[in-house]
């Protein structure tokens, strides 16, 4: 074969060649526009477990950052025991925030449980000079949420950050759900409420009893008859709840809690008597959100 021959040949092979490349490139490049096959589906457009929409996505004490502002704590590595907490509040600036609003008669609330629910702790931090809050915890062995609950500028946040404390560690399931709790020396608490479903707020009310005697009355604790922590199972989204009616009432202490998705919460109450602080925990499951 003559060298002219070869070279259109050589020529033509190519062209072949860049003409199969073009059409490979549009069965595995995603920018070539193409029809899809009965039966694909957009994977971004997948429900949730959950079932979450945007703002179920953006619970508070999911992040350690929002709305411009950040939780830096000191340390977050401990030896299990008592442990001194140090953290600050920064702005976008990156400067530390020292003006914050009182809510719940206290300018910050700092809310301590580990991560299966145990050894839950509601403290209020103290105001450094320097701007950093400053609390002693009682960490035992595992993973603890640190959930940082304050507001600044008439915004209300709660930040939060793990802390790691060294020790033996034994996790604990999930209390079934009941509707009495314990609350140590003689103190039960009764919850009544209705089944809890998502996107809905659900009246609980707790009537508190010792020894079997329910109380006519509790004292005021952060100015009102009590207060109530909601955290969800696995990422420990804390929700907000709101109590009713005014401090110093007779009859039970009364909230709305909102359950954003289906799923196991456990809820902490908080109340006073005799000039004691007692806590009296309970898990809830709230059901599908009712059809439309």
């Amino acid at each position: 074969m003559s060298a002219g021959v070869r070279g259109a040949a050589f020529a033509a092979i190519l062209v072949a060649v860049f003409a199969l490349a073009s059409l490979a490139g549009s069965w595995i490049d995603p920018s070539v526009d193409a029809a899809p096959e009965h039966g694909e589906e957009d994977m971004g457009d997948h429900d949730d477990p959950h079932g979450e929409d945007a703002a179920a996505a953006s619970l508070p004490g999911l992040a350690s950052a929002e709305a411009g502002y950040r939780l830096i704590p000191e340390r977050t590595r401990f030896d299990a025991g008592s442990a001194i907490l140090r953290f600050r509040i920064a702005d976008s600036a990156g400067e530390t925030v020292r003006d914050f609003d009182v809510e719940h008669a206290r300018p910050m609330h700092l809310i301590v449980v580990r991560r299966d629910f145990a050894g839950f702790q509601h403290l209020h931090p103290e105001l450094q000079a320097d701007g950093t809050w400053e609390a002693r915890a009682d960490l035992s062995g595992g993973v603890h949420r640190a959930f940082a609950d304050f507001s600044t500028g008439g915004e209300s946040l709660t930040l939060a950050t793990d802390l790691f404390a060294a020790g033996r560690f034994d996790p604990e399931p999930l209390p079934a759900p009941a509707t009495i709790a314990d609350a140590g020396d003689g103190y039960e608490v009764e919850i009544r409420t209705e089944a809890p479903h998502a996107g809905e707020t659900t009246p609980a009310r707790f009537i508190v009893s010792r020894d079997g005697n329910r109380l006519p009355g509790v004292e005021p604790y952060l100015g009102a008859d009590g207060h109530l922590v909601a955290l969800r199972e696995h990422d420990l989204a804390f929700l907000h709840t709101h109590p009713e009616g005014e401090p110093g009432g007779t009859g039970p202490i009364s909230f709305g809690v909102s359950y954003p998705t289906a799923g196991n919460y456990r809820l902490y109450l908080q109340f006073k008597h005799g000039g004691e602080v007692r806590t009296a925990a309970f898990t809830q499951i709230a059901e599908a959100a009712h059809a439309d």
